[in-house]
């Protein structure tokens, strides 16, 4: 099956991503995913199956508990393979993130002035508010 085959069911997403918090035993994956999908049992262990055949798991014994890991293999191999793409979203990223500081720039700001304002008493906030009126032309 083909790693996107894999990657391409929610359910099996849902257990990876619960596997990536790390060892997980197969009954409380169930446990997470019967509540998450209401898919039975049988279901879950199916797509456990299909996560370790594919390579994207690693299951071993221990008593009679079955714990789970994630395999980090297929995952390097789609990360190398989405590498040649990331030209098309990194860009627009990296200017949402210069966008998202620059806002906590000025929400910092923004509530620097307040508390300097605050601290100086509502006569100073009041005198400052009557300041700018008057240099403001057509204010009254």
């Amino acid at each position: 099956m083909h790693a996107f085959d894999v990657l391409g069911d929610p359910v099996r997403r849902r257990i990876l991503e619960l596997l990536a918090g790390g060892e997980r035993s197969a009954g409380d994956i169930t446990v997470q995913v019967q509540r998450e999908f209401g898919i039975s049992q049988p279901a879950v262990s199916q797509h456990l199956k299909v996560l370790r055949d594919s390579g994207f798991a690693r299951v071993r014994a221990e008593g009679t508990r079955r714990l789970y890991t994630v395999e980090p293999e297929p995952l390097q191999e789609i990360d190398a393979w989405l590498e040649r793409f990331r030209r098309f979203w990194t860009p627009h990223l990296d200017a949402l993130a210069t966008e998202l500081v620059r806002g906590r720039r000025e929400r910092r700001l923004a509530a620097q002035n307040a508390a300097a304002q605050n601290a100086a008493g509502p006569n100073a906030a009041a005198q400052h508010a009557g300041t700018q009126d008057a240099a403001t032309p057509g204010a009254s």
